[in-house]
């Protein structure tokens, strides 16, 4: 009717129906779902002169439901008017006749958009090759020059060859994404109003059986085919390269966790974007949308114990409706969808939630934007714990502060420490606007690992430290490891760097993942190297005789452990070597601290759900507490502002040659100084933090300060007060004298 074509009107009408259907939604969802009204209710609505009356099952005319559902291909559906489409559905299927008819109808409307779909992508794909081409042909005409003929670069001329195609979503392609959600909506596993959350989104057998009926392979390989092509366009890859690679592709998901492992900004050997089309990429986006519904779909497992997406990622995913060629398309176009995720970060919470959902997808997700996914989710609950319970206030003694912090926060709950942190410092002035909690946390970072504690014990190397097996002879050692657990949970949440390095197996048990022997050489290299003697050589060639058990030496005695029932009389041979080697370090590295993991681990969670941060592998999330391991002062040079100086000065000059010749502490304790932290952020120092968020190092010129004084710092605002000075060399006994005796204190002004 025309009616219809007019969206305000079209908005009255399913606003109408939504709320005459309403009722519909009292009706069990299924034939084995109680219909029984609570005792409860009844005698409260009795008491109240209200009668309870049973809501009739209406069945709905098939010609009607197929008019219902055509809504969806009208380009008077906008966004109101599709979730009062999907809301109107799910409560008319609460009758079985009808829901047999709107799922074969939204079906049949799904292929026909699919096959419309098609064409577009095909027409779209004849221009994208044509630019393509275009661009293999200039590139070959500057093959032996650096520039352009109008004194471009290559690059930039690639970059307006990808401008030059035009890129205007299909309306088949954004239909049959909003009919392939609708079917989502009406399947989902618990199937009620307002249940489509970000996380845990699982649907019925039925719409997977629905969605291996409907032939949309042609409409995902010409989907992939349009992809590789726009590689091509933005400098990912060149035409040779795609018609060498054919159908195989080089990177696996094997190839893809390794490179995620291997994180300093970029991976290694991985290319970027090197052009900024953005709008070619998302001019894709309802068709990846509508790849990720109809391929990621997911059946809840059948042990609710699994349903964590914290496992790890050799769990099987054959409960993925699509999962070989969901893995093989995101492992192919990793580089495109880190790009799309980078300008629209908020679709890893809708359509595409499966690349931190899935552990097999999580691994094509570059580091800054699994990391900014996780600020943006953290960022939500801080927000709602403010606004209930307000601010944490601490009046603590500096020379006290984990004992105090220790009986002061354990009391609180999750949501009350979730709220933001106030420090202020006995008998000391100062106001925090983030650099006093910065020093609270680096005070923490530094006593969680007093040997007066026994919590933690050092590596071999003295760098990394794990929980102490003998940490008992602390009675409240539990209550301890409970509370660490939670300063480490709540400066991550909050966005501050630790200067606390664990060891590869303790951030592996933070992300659900099982320790393998191969962690055990950061622990003890001696030991590791006589596990892997045993492992490569036979046991009677180096003479040795083992029992599945172990010895532990507590405080002088002796105990002897079984790694297996009855261990130590069970001899080790060549056939079950691999089997004691596994066991012997389970127990170092779990079992032997498996109360100390559980009560950090409890505390951690708290404050971070093991959900999200199970999008990082182990040497990821030690980046994410600890910063970047070194500081580049070049890195700091370039973002560093002056105020009352020049770059020019001599004595800026001097100052970055003082810098350049700092050692790796006094670079630490110059960081610290001015900033309240030695770790660099992890993006480098132009995401420095300071009370109006990002907040760059700057130099001021002290001009109250008598001639050759000494330097001050304000760590709210990263900011350094350089008096004058004669030389470089009574700089540097300056410099050094104030990050070595002025960093332990607070000074305002």
């Amino acid at each position: 009717p025309p009616f219809l074509r007019a969206p305000a009107r079209l908005d009255q009408l399913l606003s109408l129906l939504e709320t005459v259907v309403a009722p519909l939604s009292s009706l069990p969802r299924g034939s084995d779902e109680e219909d029984a009204v609570p005792k409860k209710e009844l005698d409260a609505a009795t008491a109240s002169g209200k009668e309870w009356t049973s809501v009739p099952a209406i069945e709905i005319s098939p010609e009607r439901l197929q008019a219902l559902c055509s809504i969806l291909r009208m380009e008077s559906c906008r966004d109101t008017a599709f979730a009062r489409v999907n809301t109107i559905l799910r409560r008319l299927c609460r009758v079985d006749s009808n829901r047999r008819h709107v799922l074969a109808e939204l079906a049949s409307v799904a292929q026909t958009l699919g096959e419309d779909a098609i064409r577009d992508l095909k027409a779209l794909k004849i221009r994208m090759e044509e630019a393509a081409m275009e661009r293999k042909v200039a590139a070959a005409s500057v093959a032996n020059q650096g520039k352009c003929v109008d004194g471009e670069s290559p690059t930039e001329a690639a970059g307006k060859l990808s401008s030059t195609v035009t890129f205007s979503t299909s309306t088949s392609e954004l239909k049959l994404l909003r009919v392939l959600q609708t079917l989502q909506a009406m399947c989902s596993d618990s199937g009620d109003e307002g249940s489509s959350k970000k996380e845990g989104i699982y649907v019925t057998e039925e719409l997977i059986d629905l969605l291996r009926q409907l032939e949309f392979g042609a409409l995902w390989d010409e989907l992939s085919s349009c992809l590789s092509v726009v590689q091509v366009l933005e400098g990912v890859s060149s035409l040779s390269d795609q018609e060498e690679k054919g159908s195989e592709d080089a990177d696996t998901p094997e190839e893809a966790s390794a490179d995620a492992d291997e994180v300093s900004g970029e991976r290694s050997g991985k290319k970027k974007l090197r052009n900024s089309s953005a709008g070619l990429l998302a001019r894709f986006l309802p068709s990846i949308e509508a790849f990720f519904v109809a391929t990621a779909s997911t059946t809840k497992p059948k042990d609710s114990d699994k349903t964590s997406s914290s496992s790890s990622a050799e769990d099987g995913h054959g409960n993925i409706v699509g999962s070989k060629r969901l893995i093989d398309f995101v492992t192919k176009n990793r580089v495109l969808l880190n790009a799309l995720v980078r300008n629209n970060s908020s679709i890893l919470d809708r359509g595409m939630r499966a690349l931190v959902q899935v552990p097999q997808c999580r691994v094509v997700l570059d580091f800054d934007v699994k990391r900014q996914w996780f600020k943006t989710q953290v960022r939500r609950l801080r927000q709602h714990a403010s606004r209930r319970h307000g601010n944490i206030r601490l009046h603590i003694n500096r020379k006290n502060v984990f004992e105090e912090a220790y009986h002061s926060l354990r009391v609180r709950t999750a949501d009350e420490m979730r709220g933001r942190l106030q420090i202020t410092f006995r008998n000391e002035e100062g106001i925090d606007a983030g650099g006093l909690s910065r020093e609270f946390f680096a005070i923490l970072a530094k006593e969680m690992f007093n040997p007066n504690y026994a919590l933690f014990t050092s590596t071999e190397d003295g760098c990394t430290f794990q929980p102490n097996p003998n940490s008992n002879i602390n009675p409240d050692h539990l209550s301890y490891f409970r509370f660490v657990g939670r300063i480490v949970g709540k400066a991550v949440a909050d966005g501050y760097l630790l200067d606390a390095h664990f060891t590869r197996s303790l951030y592996k048990h933070m992300l659900g993942i099982k320790p393998s022997h191969q962690d055990m050489e950061a622990i003890d290299p001696d030991y590791y190297r006589n596990l892997k003697t045993i492992l490569d050589f036979k046991l009677e060639d180096i003479g040795l005789e083992l029992f599945f058990s172990t010895t532990e030496n507590s405080f002088g005695r002796n105990t002897v452990i079984d790694l297996k029932p009855g261990g130590r009389k069970l001899p080790v041979t060549e056939e079950n070597k691999e089997e004691y080697v596994q066991l012997v370090c389970e127990h170092r590295m779990t079992t032997a601290i498996q109360r100390q993991i559980k009560s950090y681990l409890d505390g951690f969670y708290e404050l971070v759900n093991p959900d999200l941060i199970a999008i990082f592998t182990p040497r990821e999330l030690e980046l994410v507490i600890s910063g970047l391991p070194d500081i580049d002062v070049a890195d700091l040079k370039k973002n560093t502002e002056y105020v009352g100086w020049k770059a020019t000065d001599k004595e800026i000059g001097w100052f970055w040659a003082v810098m350049g010749n700092l050692t790796r502490n006094q670079k630490a304790a110059f960081l610290q100084f001015v900033t309240g932290s030695s770790k660099v952020p992890l993006a480098g120092f132009g995401e420095l933090q300071g009370m109006r968020g990002i907040q760059k190092f700057s130099i001021h010129k002290a001009t109250t300060s008598s001639k050759g004084s000494l330097m001050s710092a304000h760590t709210c605002f990263n900011s350094l007060d350089l008096p004058v000075y004669e030389s470089e060399e009574e700089m540097r006994e300056k410099l050094l004298y104030a990050i070595n005796e002025g960093a332990g204190s607070f000074q305002f002004g």
